[in-house]
């Protein structure tokens, strides 16, 4: 009875053995899914050449956004009741408490401003077209660097689909080398290889265009505003002294 048990307990154990290796040799014969990361797509050598440059503008459109916003911040500032000091100034013949407020100042509104008291006495056409010169320098001091930005913008998605193009090339080549004996896998790889640069330009490319149009919608603003006190100015001048 003895002997039975035994031989029942190892034909078990047998039994067991054939399935954990059988479960062993399951797991280890099913395919791995391999995942590829961002860095690695970044990184590949055959992108390198079209990723760094991507890589540069981009660090420049953020620097220029960055500088340019607070630059454009800064100069649509404007001191609490400022036209109306200027109006008290002018009425009441104080022209070097004007000019002083407007150096003190220090913004485009102000500027533009001081030109105009700075003609008080020549015809109100050349007061208005110095106004308007004044007006003009300002806005082209704002839009600095913005070519620059819209350049980005405009060059990064032809510079990755050219990185694409390229890449595409390469690949057919290296198939029309390798003649019937083609590997599907190097092919694709290839492929989307060459693909990785028009993601990136594309990325570059609408980053920039948003920062372009944020910063031309904000002078847009500081245009209209210096319109506005541009008439004014002029109103004060017609305006009767007391």
């Amino acid at each position: 009875m003895i002997g039975i048990i035994l031989q029942i307990t190892q034909h078990t154990a047998a039994v067991n053995d054939t399935i954990v290796n059988a479960a062993n040799k399951l797991a280890t014969s099913q395919p791995t899914e391999e995942t590829l990361s961002i860095w690695e797509l970044v990184t590949m050598r055959g992108s390198l050449w079209i990723i760094i440059p991507l890589l540069a503008f981009s660090i420049i459109a953020v620097y220029i956004f960055i500088e340019r916003y607070l630059a454009i911040n800064k100069a649509s500032g404007e001191e609490l009741n400022f036209m109306n000091n200027i109006r008290d100034f002018m009425h009441n013949d104080r022209i070097d408490s004007a000019k002083s407020l407007c150096k003190n100042n220090n913004s485009p509104i102000s500027n533009m401003i001081e030109k105009g008291i700075l003609r008080i006495g020549r015809p109100l056409n050349d007061i208005n077209a110095a106004i308007e010169n004044i007006g003009q320098q300002e806005i082209a001091k704002l839009e600095r660097k913005l070519p620059v930005l819209a350049m980005i913008a405009g060059a990064s998605p032809m510079l990755g689909f050219l990185g694409t193009v390229t890449g595409m090339v390469t690949a057919f080549y290296n198939m029309s080398k390798a003649g019937n004996n083609v590997d599907i896998s190097t092919l694709s790889g290839g492929i989307y290889q060459a693909m990785i640069t028009t993601i990136a330009g594309l990325i570059v490319g609408i980053i920039a265009y948003i920062f372009y149009n944020i910063l031309v919608a904000r002078i847009e603003k500081i245009v209209f505003i210096l319109q506005t006190r541009a008439t004014e100015f002029m109103d004060i001048l017609n305006e009767p002294t007391s």
